[in-house]
C-alpha cells in the first residue's frame, strides 16, 4: 500500500466517534513506508481504530485473521474504513494478515470450529499444527509469525507486542525482518520501544496531531530511557517519595 488519505469531506462530524478521536480527526494524508511503518501514540488515541480501519479498507476481516476469515464474534468495528481512500502499489500481495490483539482469542477459536468440520486440509496446519488454545497467549501468537505469515505479504498488526516477553519481541523483530527481506509490507501499531526501533521504518505519533517523527523523538523511547537510566528516582517521582 502507498498511502491512506481520509475523505474529509465527506466526513459527517468530526465531534462524534470515531472522526473525534485524535487518530482521524487529525488525518488527512498518511504515507506509508514501503517496509515498515510504525502508528503509536497514548491509549484512546484511536491508533487501534484507524489501523482497523485500514485493514476492513483492505479486506480484511474486522477481528483478525487473513482475507478468507468472515466471522463475527462482535460487530464492534466502526465505519471508517467508508470514509478513508487507500491507494495501492501495482503489485498486487501473495498473502496477507490483519493480527489484532484483542481478538486474537476468538481467531483462534473460529479455527477450531472450521476444522472440526469434515474433509479438507486442517487450518491449524499453516499455524504450526498445535491448537492455538493448547499453547499460551505469547506462544500462539510467536506460532502465528513463524508459520502463517508466508513472505510477499501484507500484515497489519495491532499491538502484537500484547503477549510476547522482552526476548520474544526481539525475536519478533528477526523475524519481522526476514519478512521484510523476503517482499513483505509492516503497517503496526504499537506502544514497545523494541519493536518500533526497526530501522529504516517510519513512525507516526499521535499526540494532539499526527506527525512523522524520529524513533528517539517518540514518548516511548523518552520515557522508556529515563527508567531504565535511573529508575530508582523515577520510582520516587511515581510515589512521592524521595530516592529509593
Amino acid at each position: 500500500m502507498r498511502y491512506v488519505e481520509l475523505m474529509r469531506d465527506k466526513v459527517p462530524n468530526f465531534n462524534r466517534y470515531p472522526f473525534s478521536l485524535t487518530a482521524v480527526s487529525q488525518l488527512e494524508h498518511m504515507d506509508f513506508h514501503p517496509r515498515v511503518t510504525f502508528i503509536v501514540g497514548e491509549n484512546g488515541s484511536g491508533k487501534s481504530t484507524l489501523l482497523e480501519a485500514i485493514a476492513v479498507a483492505c479486506g480484511f476481516n474486522p477481528e483478525g485473521g487473513t482475507k478468507n476469515f468472515n466471522f463475527s464474534t462482535k460487530a464492534s468495528h466502526s465505519q471508517l474504513h467508508s470514509y478513508l481512500k487507500l491507494a495501492k502499489g501495482i503489485r498486487a500481495p501473495r498473502d496477507g494478515f490483519f493480527l489484532r490483539a484483542e481478538s486474537f482469542y476468538n481467531l483462534a477459536t473460529n479455527i477450531e470450529e472450521l476444522d472440526s468440520g469434515a474433509g479438507g486440509s486442517r487450518i491449524i496446519d499453516s499455524y504450526g499444527g498445535k491448537s492455538l488454545h493448547e499453547q499460551s497467549h505469547g506462544e500462539s501468537f510467536f506460532a502465528t509469525f513463524m508459520n502463517r505469515f508466508g513472505g510477499k505479504g501484507i500484515y497489519i498488526l495491532d499491538e502484537p507486542e500484547a503477549a510476547l516477553s522482552p526476548s520474544r519481541q526481539m525475536a519478533l523483530i528477526s523475524r519481522l525482518h526476514d519478512l521484510v527481506m523476503d517482499g513483505s509490507q509492516f503497517i503496526i501499531a504499537t506502544h514497545s520501544p523494541i519493536i518500533m526501533a526497526y530501522p529504516d521504518a517510519k513512525i507516526f505519533q499521535l499526540t494532539n496531531r499526527c506527525e512523522e517523527v524520529r524513533y528517539e523523538e517518540t514518548e516511548h523511547y523518552v520515557v522508556m530511557r529515563e527508567f531504565i537510566n535511573d529508575h530508582k528516582r523515577m520510582l520516587g517521582i511515581l510515589m512521592g517519595e524521595d530516592v529509593i
